[in-house]
């Protein structure tokens, strides 16, 4: 199976362990000793409790969740979490600060805004977006209900190295883009969310890491699908969840952890990072987005002396099998996603294609 897949580098749905693949396609018709697929089962049944309980768990084990901490399974992507989140915290009187690092960050700003007051706390969006501004930088407001970042910026190739410490104030950190990628400390946050297709799993599963104490702010008057109080009192199962996603999910979780967990994950993540800036930075033939300081190891971004040799790079490099290079449309330019999945061979493939791309084109 392997040797038929090209090299995916695309931001988002992404690569997935071939590994998990090839269980998942083993057991798709019918889950051992169920006799019924993983899409046909009741999501109300046992089999899926298990499912369900083992992936809470592995994930809990793999981010050393602490005590006081509920994992939701929920739907509507992070975009949907862009208006949950004011929805559930902001309160009366208060603001919802928010840190601009990128077209995520405006976007969740911009749901903020329909929802009560907002401030925008940090921004470097004059610089466009290339690089995360020092915690020294922050305006943090004296009302503020929680202080919103996006950990990785897909589309500009930027990354927190670490997190700001807002004080009382909690941290909500939309980590879609870097989610699992690396140990984090979870009690740093009041809340995190994210997709799950970019590192964990498929897209159609939502994961909410919720403080909760936060939890008990959803006002009873919200609608019942968009409470985390709500969900977090059914156990993810208010209504029916994405199961496929979540048993791949949880498939997901078991390979992170035999592979040796975050810490041995993000070691791997940050070879593959190097070798492509290594290669970006040994040459002014091509350029790289991001500050070097604020550099994310999973999407790697950058620019060639024009536009027709990006194009032309772009038709070589697919026939060569390397796909899903091509910029966001709102930047251009190159970008290579290499998130957890992403075998290190490829980067190697990739360096090695850019090298004689220059050779011949520079």
């Amino acid at each position: 199976m392997a040797d038929e897949r090209v090299f995916n580098f695309g931001a988002g749905p992404s690569v997935l362990p071939v590994p998990v693949l090839e269980e998942a396609r083993r057991d798709l018709v019918a889950l051992p000793g169920v006799g019924m697929s993983v899409l046909e089962i009741s999501h109300r049944s046992k089999t899926f409790e298990r499912i369900l309980g083992e992936a809470e768990a592995d994930l809990r084990s793999l981010a050393s969740i602490p005590p006081g901490y509920r994992i939701l399974f929920l739907q509507g992507g992070a975009s949907l979490q862009f208006s949950m989140v004011p929805m559930n915290l902001l309160g009366a009187g208060q603001s919802a600060d928010y840190v601009l690092t990128g077209v995520w960050s405006k976007k969740a700003l911009k749901e903020a805004k329909r929802q009560g007051a907002t401030r925008v706390a940090a921004s470097t969006e004059a610089e466009a977006f290339a690089r995360i501004p020092a915690e020294a930088e922050l305006d943090l407001g004296p009302a503020a209900a929680y202080l919103h970042v996006t950990s990785n910026n897909t589309i500009y190739g930027t990354q927190w190295t670490t997190m700001p410490d807002p004080g009382e104030v909690p941290l909500v950190c939309d980590a879609s883009s870097d989610f699992f990628s690396r140990p984090f400390d979870v009690s740093s946050c009041g809340l995190i969310y994210g997709g799950a297709q970019k590192n964990l799993g498929p897209a159609g599963l939502t994961l909410v890491i919720v403080r909760e104490d936060l939890i008990e702010r959803s006002a009873e008057t919200l609608p019942s699908m968009l409470s985390y109080k709500v969900h977090a009192a059914g156990g993810s199962l208010y209504n029916t969840p994405p199961v496929f996603a979540i048993y791949l999910t949880g498939l997901v979780a078991k390979w992170l952890l035999a592979e040796g967990g975050l810490s041995k994950i993000a070691g791997i993540n940050e070879r593959k990072a190097a070798r492509l800036y290594a290669e970006i930075d040994r040459t002014e033939f091509y350029r790289g987005h991001a500050a070097i300081g604020s550099r994310s190891r999973m999407n790697v971004t950058f620019r060639l002396p024009n536009e027709t040799l990006e194009a032309g790079f772009l038709a070589e490099a697919a026939r060569q099998g390397l796909d899903g290079l091509k910029g966001h449309r709102s930047v251009g330019g190159l970008r290579a996603s290499i998130y957890n999945a992403f075998p290190e061979q490829g980067v190697d493939v990739l360096v090695q294609f850019m090298k004689e791309f220059e050779r011949v084109h520079g």
